[in-house]
């Protein structure tokens, strides 16, 4: 099984990396781009002899522990069936 972790900056927070990036669009002329908001991206593999709850309670807390500051920062994730 895996874990697909999405790590992006809170809404109310400023993000300069995605001005820059947006701003950067806007100078190469690609149009239809209204903001950008850049973030960090995990895959963890997973113990296959982990249950579905089990696993999405881990990755909850693996995210929320390790791989954001709650201050600033939220996550989402999904779990995929090894296959």
């Amino acid at each position: 099984m895996k874990a697909h972790v999405h790590v992006t900056l809170k809404s109310t927070v400023l993000d300069p990396q995605g001005q820059a990036i947006f701003n950067a669009l806007k100078k190469m002329q690609y149009s239809g781009i209204e903001s950008v908001r850049q973030g960090k991206y995990f895959v963890l593999t997973l113990d296959d002899a982990l249950d579905a709850e089990t696993a999405r309670q881990e990755v909850e807390r693996i995210a929320r522990e390790v791989l954001t500051n709650p201050v600033i920062e939220e996550f989402r994730f999904h779990l995929e069936d090894a296959e």
